[in-house]
């Protein structure tokens, strides 16, 4: 497993260059609010830490996680971002459901990454159980919306 290896927001500060004036969107799933809420916050609060002013981080809220990739098409259309963020949550269930979920959002982002011409960050938690999930957005994995961010500013300085 990955994240055993390494905690989700560990990063070398010196690695990641400077977002300032950077301009960021963050799409987020209302779907498992209790852990996209927490990967939210820990995106927003690297990207602020890393030079990015509140004023130019842009959210939008999709109802689920299966919308993220419409998102970020639509926010990309609205105003010229650096990248765009996209956080979710899939915990597996009892059906195949998940596996078309998380095929879908992965394929629809990498599309209106390449379409668009911009980095579209993949933030999506695939995980077997809530715990999973808990422990990917502030417990003892870190929080994936850190690690988002800090790709979102990476590749926004290709």
């Amino acid at each position: 497993m990955s994240t055993a290896l390494k905690n989700l927001s560990s990063f070398n500060k010196d690695e990641v260059p400077s977002a300032k004036d950077g301009i960021f969107g963050i799409v987020v799933s209302e779907w498992n609010s209790e852990i996209t809420d927490a990967l939210l916050q820990g995106a927003i609060e690297t990207l602020k830490d890393n030079g990015v002013d509140e004023k130019d981080i842009y959210i939008q809220y999709v109802p689920g996680s299966y919308e993220l990739p419409l998102g970020a098409s639509k926010l990309v259309e609205k105003k010229r971002f650096d990248a765009v963020i996209c956080l979710g949550c899939v915990i597996q269930g009892e059906t195949r459901h998940f596996d078309f979920i998380c095929d879908a959002v992965a394929h629809g982002l990498m599309e209106v990454s390449l379409r668009k011409d911009i980095p579209i960050i993949f933030g999506l938690l695939t995980t077997n159980t809530l715990q999973q999930a808990k422990d990917r957005s502030g417990g003892k994995h870190g929080n994936k919306g850190v690690e988002a961010a800090i790709t979102a500013i990476k590749m926004s300085n290709l």
